[in-house]
């Protein structure tokens, strides 16, 4: 399930909103990226070999299974032609056609069997970690501490752009030490009442609060993709750490862009009638 499918569960947010929402914003992030790129490419290497249009036409080519598969959730989603936990049971099940019948790289006696029982493992464990995070979160809201922290929180800071900037350093430090799924769960349902006191549109909320905590997986010392890219890329922790951290302040601008520029995540879904 996407973060922003769960987040729209538990803040109880339009789905469809909540991804046309993060449209703008995941340009704003890319093209920071991309910006950055280009600021400090090496102009005087000689050795870059130049952008060869064939060559990448080959390559899109051969990777049109894959490409396709985006355009399956999107058009499945996007069209009315099935909701949100069909079309990803539909995009999965093209999945296991492209790698089953068209490249032949599972094979349906040996390792479909294996492939299943790793991906049980593996979702068992996070439902295990998400059901002990909603019985949490039951228990915040049954005894009302949302309901008091909305009314600490309004009471001690008075400025919405004040709120804005203290939620971006909160939710840094959450997405530092929480996994993603079990921070929508818990903070989610605690900050959407805060939020709605300050007068933030909801799909807003939720950008931002996912937009932050993808930031948080990146940055140090905490960050869990560090410590997954040191161990999958064999490099030293303080090497991954000393490489992210331009990358980091870069994204850290479109977190804020995204937080202080509302129509960027409101636009799309007010076009299309939320």
């Amino acid at each position: 399930m996407p973060p922003a499918h769960l987040y729209a569960i538990v803040a109880n947010v339009e789905i469809k909103a909540m991804f046309l929402g993060g449209v703008a914003a995941r340009y704003c992030d890319a093209g920071a990226t991309a910006a950055w790129g280009v600021l400090i490419q090496d102009r005087g290497s000689e050795s870059r070999p130049a952008f060869d249009w064939k060559e990448a036409g080959t390559a899109l080519w051969i990777a049109k299974w894959e490409l396709l598969l985006p355009v399956v959730a999107v058009v499945a989603l996007f069209g009315g032609f099935a909701t949100p936990v069909e079309a990803a049971a539909a995009t999965a099940f093209c999945a296991f056609l492209v790698e089953t019948m068209i490249y032949r790289d599972l094979k349906l006696t040996r390792d479909v069997p294996r492939v299943m029982a790793e991906c049980g493992l593996l979702i068992g464990g996070v439902l295990l970690i998400q059901g002990v995070a909603l019985g949490f979160t039951n228990y915040l809201v049954t005894s009302e501490i949302t309901t008091h922290a909305a009314e600490w929180t309004t009471a001690t800071i008075k400025s919405r752009w004040v709120f804005l900037l203290a939620l971006n350093f909160f939710l840094l430090i959450v997405g530092c030490l929480m996994e993603i799924y079990v921070a929508i769960i818990v903070q989610a349902p605690i900050l959407a009442p805060i939020g709605k006191a300050y007068g933030i549109d909801p799909i807003h909320l939720g950008i931002v609060f996912l937009a932050n905590l993808e930031l948080g997986y990146l940055t140090p010392p905490v960050g869990l993709n560090l410590i997954l890219s040191s161990y999958r890329f064999k490099k030293p922790l303080a090497e991954v750490l000393r490489s992210v951290v331009p990358i980091v302040l870069v994204l850290a601008v479109g977190v804020l862009l995204i937080t202080y520029i509302p129509w960027l995540t409101t636009m799309l879904p007010q076009w299309l009638g939320r």
